[in-house]
């Protein structure tokens, strides 16, 4: 146990020591992708990925049985 506690402290320190140390450039990398992450995963699902069950279903039973149905649909 201890020797994974180490392992894990050894890459925390890793990665740490290399975002500290990075320069401008990757900075801005990485602010970038974070940006970008965020509005994959807020901004689209809110208006793209909106839950189809829950606005045409009343509870989990007729839910369920909606997916059970289209799972069965794709067996055949």
């Amino acid at each position: 146990m201890n020797r994974i506690r180490s392992a894990i402290r050894k890459v925390t320190l890793f990665y740490f020591d290399g975002f500290k140390n990075m320069s401008g450039w990757g900075k801005n990398v990485w602010l970038i992708i974070i940006i970008k992450l965020f509005i994959m995963f807020a901004i689209l699902r809110i208006f793209f990925f909106q839950d189809f069950l829950k606005t045409r279903y009343d509870n989990d039973h007729q839910r369920s049985e909606y997916v059970l149905d289209h799972l069965k649909e794709s067996q055949k």
